[in-house]
């Protein structure tokens, strides 16, 4: 497989670059804040947005009767590879999550009011999968959705949900039948984060973000903003899922970390001695690099399966990017640490830290990465089963 990008393609990398130089402003771009980029709401980020949607880059793999261009998905990959590498907002869940699944499955009301906001960088969403028993076992959602006149009173609650305390909607998933198996009794809808039976509780996390416990009392929904077929809800959310191991989980902060523990390394002495004459270091510090070339080779496999916007995403090769791609960080973030000594336990941008005190940080947010999005066991448990045909007990 041939993984060489085109003269287009390199051209619209560079066109991106020469975006990010004029508009990569320090309010809204800081590579030290890891992948907080994406779940911090301001309105530089905002504006910021707008100007990607100004230059027709978001939604630009979807189809053109929903505003996008029909580019194939390398483009927006490029795209948010290089948002992702200067600590840049990214094209999120609206983009790459939401609007590619209403696409698939959305009514045409749905689609005539969401994906012109989301194309026009004016909506956040908040994803509201997990529940206390319903972590990693997405299909045990117990969040009830009650029918009640011409919608749905939903009573419950979801943790772990990133974005909600500014997001505008709320991408949910309730069980509207309890009696059918647990896999088919459950239904997605969209919501107000606005609406007064939401209530949004701040849980703040190891790597300095927040997310929320959203508790829903009397949350009452109509049947049109149910998306898709009644019962279907797990099959969308699994869909879903798989977009967001790639989308949401992106190669490039990783590989730019490591850049930046290299050029520590070059100037770097211990005793008198220069670190990069250690072969402990040495062989370490190739390892990760040989490791960063399979993390971004898995992710262009990924997309060269994946094909087109309306296609199922593929599952196999998004658990495998996300599976070795999160814990190909977490390793780097632990390299950080260990080869920086003492100092790297300073706090980031305590000026006499080495790295501007990434290590610090990098040590603790890359732990929530194999977390999100399905944590590795889960990741683990579809290759074995999906890939490797093995049992679910073995």
């Amino acid at each position: 497989m041939d993984f060489t990008f085109s003269s287009e393609e390199q051209a619209f990398a560079a066109e991106v670059e020469r975006f990010l130089d004029e508009h990569a402003t320090p309010d809204v771009a800081d590579v030290t804040r890891e992948n907080m980029a994406q779940i911090v709401d301001t309105p530089a980020r905002r504006a910021f947005m707008k100007r990607l949607s100004a230059r027709g880059w978001l939604g630009m793999t979807w189809p053109k009767e929903y505003g996008g261009q029909e580019r194939p998905g390398i483009y927006e990959y490029l795209l948010n590879e290089a948002l992702a590498r200067r600590g840049c907002p990214q094209i999120g869940k609206g983009v790459g999550i939401v609007g590619k699944t209403l696409i698939r499955h959305g009514s045409e009301k749905l689609k005539r009011e969401f994906l012109p906001q989301i194309i026009r960088g004016e909506i956040e969403f908040a994803v509201g999968y997990s529940e206390p028993q319903a972590g990693s076992d997405a299909a045990n959602i117990q969040l009830r959705a009650v029918r009640e006149g011409d919608g749905w009173r939903l009573d419950g609650q979801k943790v772990w949900t990133t974005s909600a305390h500014f997001a505008d909607w709320y991408w949910v998933g309730a069980r509207t039948d309890p009696e059918a198996p647990k896999h088919d009794g459950i239904s997605l809808f969209l919501i107000p984060m606005k609406h007064p039976g939401l209530t949004v509780q701040p849980m703040p996390t190891i790597g300095d973000e927040i997310t929320n416990t959203v508790f829903f009392d009397g949350v009452f929904v109509p049947d049109d903003y149910r998306v898709g077929e009644l019962g279907a809800g797990f099959r969308y959310i699994s869909e879903a899922l798989d977009l967001e191991r790639f989308t949401m989980f992106t190669f490039s902060p990783t590989e730019q970390r490591l850049e930046e523990l290299i050029d520590w390394i070059r100037g770097a002495t211990l005793d008198g001695e220069p670190v990069r004459r250690d072969p402990h270091v040495r062989s370490r510090i190739a390892q990760l690099a040989t490791q960063c070339e399979v993390a971004r080779v898995l992710g262009l496999r990924f997309l060269a399966a994946a094909r087109h916007v309306t296609s199922k995403p593929p599952t196999i090769e998004a658990s495998e990017y996300k599976l070795f791609a999160t814990q190909l960080s977490q390793r780097v973030g632990n390299a950080m640490v260990d080869l920086a000594g003492p100092g790297a336990q300073l706090r980031v941008h305590t000026s006499e830290a080495p790295m501007r005190g990434r290590p610090e940080m990098s040590y603790r947010y890359s732990v929530i990465d194999t977390i999100g999005g399905g944590a590795s066991e889960i990741q683990k448990n579809i290759i074995a089963r999906r890939k490797l045909g093995l049992p679910k007990n073995f």
